[in-house]
């Protein structure tokens, strides 16, 4: 994938072989609810591609000082903010973070250490969240229904808003495990 010293990288290197991308394949004529939840299993995939092939140690490394971020930090971040929409603001579940605390409010990129355990833990608990939001997903009447805010500062949001959101969102994480993994072994490509 590299050149010779001081040659740049092609930005055209793939990172898998398009027959094997499983974002390729997925619904092209479908609905409003199944397009947006193809775009976003589509961004999820993306964030287990970037993270594939690399021990805990490179899941762990920090993007540069002061930035706490890392892969594993943001598999931890997004198990946190699926839970935070999905289960806390449109199922209306008590479901207490869970790497952030009070004393500790970037718990998600704060403790993601180099540990095997640490990394099983996040994956485990970022599918976790995936499959209680899809689950919620498919079983939602129509894409009007109405989230809540824990408090009063929060304003209500729809499901087809959220699905949005939650687009924007990976993608926005996406383009930073782009140059977290770029980083870490020169990997770059879809």
């Amino acid at each position: 994938m590299s050149g010779q010293a001081g040659t740049p990288r092609r930005r055209a290197d793939m990172f898998l072989p398009f027959e094997d991308d499983p974002r390729e394949g997925g619904p092209r004529l479908g609905d409003e609810r199944a397009t947006l939840t193809e775009f976003l299993r589509c961004q999820r995939a993306t964030l287990e591609i970037k993270c594939s092939g690399l021990d805990a140690a490179a899941l762990a490394r920090r993007a540069v000082e002061p930035s706490t971020m890392s892969l594993l930090g943001l598999v931890r971040h997004m198990a946190e903010v699926e839970r935070g929409w999905f289960r806390r603001r449109m199922a209306g579940s008590d479901a207490p973070p869970l790497f952030r605390t009070a004393s500790d409010p970037d718990g998600d990129f704060d403790g993601a250490v180099a540990d095997p355990e640490v990394v099983e833990e996040a994956w485990r608990l970022w599918r976790e969240e995936v499959a209680f939001a899809d689950r919620f997903v498919a079983e939602a009447p129509d894409l009007d229904v109405v989230g809540h805010g824990d408090d009063s500062l929060e304003e209500a949001i729809s499901l087809r808003e959220l699905l949005v959101h939650m687009v924007e969102e990976y993608a926005r994480h996406n383009g930073h495990a782009d140059l977290l993994r770029e980083r870490i072994d020169g990997r770059v490509g879809q």
